[in-house]
């Protein structure tokens, strides 16, 4: 079944659809890996517009992502299937400027991060630096402000010598350079609901266990019984997700469900080796 259509205003969240695009074009590069993406695309390549390069790399398509890619004025890469990882690498390698944005496609610049990202861009002289963003992060109706939600920072700007590794999931970038906040966040709208985020859960249960097995990893018991325990009672209590209300509640549990997963799929992979 078709993912819905992707709409800022159906979320409580700043709409940026009608924000002013007749800006200066910012020496960066922004970098999309994609696979089937077109429901939200549009909204994420709209927020960028400023950029003077957008590369899209796509891991084979089989919805109009291409076609919407190109309509917003990116450049695509068709590189097959592959971890993200690789994905965000191929358009950095190709990538003209000495500034990266790596962005997903469920992902929308705000204009306070638009302007920090002007303000870096100024310096062609990146090696060495790198920048972390906020994520703003919405499900089940509303944002997540507490939880691990709530403290989501990932480094998505760098220079263009930077690379990811090859991890199946949860990918970072590879460089010693110091790194700094920017102001401003990035809008993540992560799953189209409930069901979709099992699905997501369970496909990355299966990818972390093959990236632990490939680093000589083995679960026990205590993996499967406590783990999942441990990580409810991570981000529902001490990391405040109760405050999230019932949201709250259910992303922990579904955060604990696919810690279980995680080390069950590791288990019955060994035992079947």
């Amino acid at each position: 079944m078709a993912n819905p259509a992707f709409h800022l205003s159906d979320f409580d969240a700043p709409d940026l659809s009608s924000a002013p695009l007749a800006t200066p074009r910012v020496a960066l590069t922004v970098v999309v890996p994609t696979l089937n993406a077109a429901p939200r695309l549009a909204a994420a390549l709209q927020s960028v517009s400023f950029a003077d390069e957008i590369i899209v790399v796509d891991a084979g398509s089989s919805d109009d992502t291409l076609g919407v890619a190109r309509a917003h004025g990116a450049q695509v890469m068709s590189i097959g299937r592959t971890t993200i990882g690789m994905q965000r690498n191929a358009g950095i390698a190709a990538a003209r400027n000495a500034w990266i944005l790596a962005l997903d496609s469920d992902e929308v610049v705000t204009e306070e991060l638009r302007a920090s990202l002007a303000r870096v861009c100024a310096d062609q002289s990146p090696i060495g630096r790198a920048y972390k963003v906020r994520s703003r992060n919405w499900h089940l109706g509303r944002e997540l402000r507490h939880g691990p939600w709530g403290r989501d920072w990932k480094v998505r700007v760098f220079s263009r010598d930077a690379r990811f590794n090859a991890a199946r999931v949860h990918e970072r970038i590879q460089s010693s350079a110091p790194v700094a906040a920017l102001d401003g966040a990035l809008l993540h709208w992560p799953y189209d609901d409930l069901a979709h985020q099992i699905v997501k859960i369970a496909q990355y249960a299966k990818w972390s266990a093959e990236d632990m097995r490939a680093h000589g990893r083995h679960a026990h018991v205590r993996d499967i019984i406590a783990r999942p325990i441990w990580r409810f009672v991570r981000d529902y209590v001490l990391f405040s997700g109760w405050r999230d209300g019932v949201a709250g509640f259910v992303v922990s549990v579904a955060s604990a469900f696919s810690v279980f997963l995680k080390y069950a799929s590791l288990w019955f992979s060994s035992e079947a080796v």
